[in-house]
């Protein structure tokens, strides 16, 4: 069983409470939040109070994923504030190892996630050190991509890196995930797959997560 979890992205956060409820009671447990800080990436999004408002207003499991610079002097910080998971990109940290280690101490499931045009290699020596690898599907940035085809060959053979050095570790995927690819995506390894237009932009979002919900596990 997968987890499906919505990207509050494509929320309107006019309403972000009510957007975040209606993913809840679609089946949702997870809840992913873009980190952006128009530097690593060409977007600005969101930032420490929203997370704390977030925590605040659910008991479901945040998710946030820093697309900024030099994220280990803030992921600590999004812990603290309540994020369950936090997952940084090996492109933007240099020390991937301490980061990742801060934010294990304080409790939460540490992360790192890569983009689409990033080798795998670049995984091997902290793979032993996360919980979960974050495929990036989509250069990142902003909301809406088309998922990149190549990265179902990309997902399976992390998939079968992980597996083939017995590591407990999980894959997500985020980037142009919808009702038309989500089987596809399950059954090449995904644990987590993460969808925001898909989820937000036809006005039901509990409706629309049943639905991937439902398509995701059609495969097995």
């Amino acid at each position: 069983m997968f987890e499906l979890a919505p990207s509050i992205l494509s929320a309107d956060f006019t309403r972000l409470a009510e957007e975040i409820s209606a993913v809840k009671e679609g089946g949702a447990r997870v809840l992913h939040v873009d980190v952006m800080d128009g530097h690593f990436v060409p977007n600005i999004t969101i930032g420490l109070p929203v997370v704390k408002s977030i925590r605040k207003a659910t008991d479901l499991i945040i998710d946030a994923h820093l697309m900024i610079e030099e994220p280990g002097r803030y992921a600590i910080e999004f812990a603290r504030a309540g994020a369950d998971m936090v997952s940084v990109h090996v492109e933007a940290d240099a020390h991937l190892h301490r980061t990742v280690s801060t934010l294990k101490d304080a409790g939460a499931k540490a992360g790192v996630a890569i983009n689409p045009g990033t080798a795998l290699d670049t995984l091997h020596e902290i793979l032993p050190y996360v919980d979960f690898v974050l495929l990036m599907s989509v250069n990142p940035g902003f909301g809406g991509q088309s998922f990149v085809p190549t990265m179902l060959e990309k997902l399976r053979r992390l998939k079968s890196i992980i597996d083939g050095r017995s590591l407990p570790v999980q894959i997500e995927i985020d980037g142009g995930v919808d009702a038309t690819n989500i089987k596809e995506i399950v059954a090449a390894g995904a644990d987590i797959v993460v969808a925001g237009s898909a989820v937000y932009g036809g006005g039901n979002p509990a409706s629309a997560v049943r639905q991937l919900i439902e398509e995701g596990t059609a495969w097995v």
